[in-house]
């Protein structure tokens, strides 16, 4: 009897002790998207400039530079590149008249949402409405005077990670 229990001991000893199978482990990779930083200002004719501006769902521009010539019209397109809809992860484009504190005008864009998050004011020089994911929308207007202008997203949250200068010479 202890013959058989001394085998069975053995036994069970080699074979736990033999090639164990490794478990499959996927493979996952973080990779950080990088949103390349160009200036598409396309001067079409002397009076018009085109500017494509997109926005993606991780809430970033693809610009955080724009820069114009004073009195030019400026033809802007603002692209939604992400999947989610407004009601979540809306975007659009605001530009800021120069001297406005952006946290204060944020703050009274929370309050706007009939509006699109515009708040009834003489705050901006121009925007957009709100997009959701896959949509488009054109603006045009006039260059300011000379100078540096923030621009943002005016949608909750937003504009503390989506805004950029409007640079007028």
């Amino acid at each position: 009897m202890k013959k058989h229990i001394l085998l069975l001991i053995f036994f069970t000893l080699i074979i736990s002790c033999g090639p164990k199978k490794e478990k499959k482990k996927e493979k996952f990779e973080y990779k950080r998207t990088q949103v390349e930083e160009k200036n598409d200002v396309i001067d079409d004719n002397e009076d018009q400039i085109k500017i494509v501006l997109n926005s993606y769902d991780n809430m970033m521009y693809d610009k955080k530079t724009i820069v114009v010539k004073y009195g030019k019209n400026v033809r802007l397109t603002l692209n939604h590149k992400g999947k989610i809809g407004k009601e979540f992860m809306g975007h659009n484009f605001v530009l800021l008249k120069k001297g406005i504190n952006v946290d204060e005008f944020a703050k009274k864009a929370t309050l706007a949402k009939s509006n699109d998050y515009i708040p009834d004011s003489d705050e901006t020089i121009a925007f957009t409405k709100m997009l959701g994911g896959g949509e488009s929308t054109t603006i045009n207007f006039t260059a300011p005077e000379s100078g540096t202008y923030t621009y943002i997203c005016s949608f909750p949250g937003h504009y503390m990670i989506m805004r950029g200068e409007l640079i007028v010479n």
